[in-house]
């Protein structure tokens, strides 16, 4: 039975995962870390579902990646008991609540700067906990993270405030996608290593202790991997996979294990066909002409693509010779996974075409 059989009990549109697909990303990729002798953290933003990151966990992962401190509270409430916020974490809200949740579990949490140090410091004095924290390094994506150059003083800083465990650094390098174009994924995954690796190196030799070295995303974490020293890695794309990921060559279309079923509801022109989702089902953050990549989804199995979007309406462009009628059910994979979860209640897990199971999506939300 197909996905976009009729006879699929599924309204539309529904966000559904091939269970098989997942539960092989899930084993492909711990067995990868293990044989690398690295520790898998993956980042639960992707799929925002306690349930499935307890079958990450029970496959091997030594915990879980957050970016919210609202995240960490869903997860340690349902059964997490290991969670890095891999964000600067910022505000004497967000503190207290990240001191307060250490009570409940094994948190660390990610800083960059001298205000967030002496703010997690005082929280976690107030609330009578030590707080590990991780130093985020920048290298190269410009996004947060202390140059290298200046990650020594903060992490002096850090030794010497109360409440604080220094455990050692992080980075988020990415591959730029379109942007590193003339370097492969490999090459920017073992830079990003051997950049961590060698800081990590020169700080324990100016008697600053660093036990985690910890990088990695999808495209990048399974070269950083092999760089001896590094410690831990942190993808989240790669147990659902999206259209980004297969555009840029980081894994194949039989690993991609969600798509979105939709319904073609009108023909307005010859190569068009208007689906019932729209910018209310898919996400459109990230801009596909910048990663040479056709639309906002790609529909699976044909020549065609998601090109435009207002709230409830998708406009996909059809190739030569794709003729849709109205009522036709058609499977998408999206640009990006995380952000498409985000906008959805649950997601439903398909084995054999029947519905097996589930997941309420918990997370979604939650920014704070």
């Amino acid at each position: 039975m197909s996905l976009t059989s009729r006879d699929v009990a599924l309204d539309t549109p529904s966000l559904v995962i091939d269970l098989d697909r997942m539960e092989a990303n899930i084993r492909r990729w711990q067995a990868t870390m293990d044989v690398a002798g690295v520790a898998l953290r993956p980042h639960v933003k992707t799929h925002k579902s306690p349930e499935i990151a307890q079958m990450q966990l029970a496959a091997g992962a030594v915990g879980i990646t957050v970016a919210k401190v609202a995240e960490a509270e869903v997860f340690a409430a349902h059964g997490c008991r290991d969670i890095f916020i891999a964000f600067p974490v910022i505000g004497a809200e967000k503190w207290r609540r990240a001191a307060a949740l250490a009570r409940d579990c094994r948190l660390t949490v990610g800083v960059d700067s001298a205000l967030g140090a002496r703010g997690l410091s005082a929280a976690a004095i107030a609330a009578g906990v030590t707080l590990r924290v991780r130093v985020e390094v920048d290298t190269g994506l410009q996004r947060a993270g202390l140059p290298v150059q200046e990650v020594g003083a903060l992490c002096r800083q850090l030794l010497e405030l109360p409440g604080l465990e220094l455990d050692g650094l992080f980075t988020f390098r990415s591959t730029g996608f379109a942007a590193a174009g003339k370097r492969t994924a490999e090459e920017i995954g073992a830079e990003e290593g051997s950049v961590m690796v060698e800081l990590a190196r020169d700080l324990r030799a100016a008697s600053i202790p660093i036990h985690s070295v910890s990088v990695g995303s999808t495209p990048t974490a399974r070269a950083a991997a092999r760089v001896p020293g590094v410690t831990e890695v942190r993808p989240g794309t790669y147990i659902f996979g999206d259209y980004m990921q297969t555009g840029g060559g980081y894994i194949g279309e039989d690993e991609v294990a969600l798509s979105i079923l939709c319904t073609v509801v009108s023909r307005p022109a010859p190569d068009l066909a208007t689906i019932d989702g729209g910018s209310k089902t898919f996400s459109g953050d990230v801009l596909p002409e910048r990663l040479g990549l056709r639309g906002y989804a790609r529909v699976v199995g044909m020549d065609a693509y998601l090109e435009r979007m207002s709230e409830e309406h998708g406009v996909v462009r059809l190739g030569p010779g794709i003729n849709l009628h109205i009522g036709d059910r058609i499977a998408l994979h999206p640009i990006h996974v995380c952000t498409t979860v985000n906008l959805s209640d649950e997601l439903i897990g398909l084995r054999n075409g029947q519905i097996e199971r589930i997941f309420p999506v918990l997370a979604r939300g939650k920014r704070t």
